[in-house]
Parts: C-alpha cells; sequence; structure tokens
C-alpha cells in the first residue's frame, strides 16, 4: 500500500508538472493575440482573412519555414516596409517595442 501512495505521488507530480506547462504554453499563445488587439494589429489584420494587410495564418505559410523570419518580420512591424503584400505598405508601430514584435511574429508564425 506504501509502494502505490508513493507511485500515485510521483505520477500525480509529473501530471501537474505536464498541465503546467500547456497552461503556461497557452497563456503565451493567449497573451500575444491580447497583444495583436492591445496595439491594434487587427485594425488591418485577421488570423484567417485578409483585411487591409495579409491574414495571419497567409504570413504564417509563407514565412513559417523561413529561419530568418523572426528577425525580419519584427523588424517590418516596428519600423514599417512594403512591397511584399501588394500595394499597401505596413506603417511603422513605434508603440510595439522589438521585444513586443517578437513576441507578436512567433505568434503569427504559429497561425500555420
Amino acid at each position: 500500500m506504501l509502494d502505490f501512495r508513493l507511485d500515485f505521488r510521483l505520477d500525480f507530480r509529473q501530471l501537474a508538472a505536464a498541465a503546467f506547462a500547456v497552461l503556461l504554453t497557452s497563456s503565451t499563445a493567449f497573451a500575444s493575440a491580447e497583444l495583436a488587439k492591445a496595439k491594434n494589429c487587427v485594425a488591418c489584420h485577421s488570423v484567417e482573412r485578409k483585411l487591409i494587410g495579409p491574414a495571419y495564418k497567409a504570413v504564417a505559410e509563407r514565412y513559417g519555414k523561413d529561419e530568418a523570419a523572426v528577425k525580419l518580420l519584427s523588424e517590418k512591424v516596428v519600423k514599417g516596409g512594403g512591397g511584399n503584400w501588394g500595394q499597401m505598405a505596413m506603417p511603422p508601430q513605434p508603440g510595439v517595442s522589438p521585444e513586443e514584435a517578437e513576441g507578436l511574429v512567433k505568434w503569427i508564425l504559429s497561425q500555420q
């Protein structure tokens, strides 16, 4: 009986650690979605469809396998850029820090 309790506690700890990891991962994604709303990215972008700017899924499809994409796109978020998705340029976003931009881009690239 004592062995059973010991095994149960070990299993419970492993289960708790796994649950914590899932919550941590999903809260990061949630935080990035909330950040996209807070920084008004959703005025021009959506996950599924093109608005003024490209859909996040289209960006993820185009850049998802590019190792340099996080750096490249993070810079475009902060500094602006154009020519990749038609005539409408991405305006600079001075209210988005480089760290926030990187988090947003990682979240966008996960939308595949």
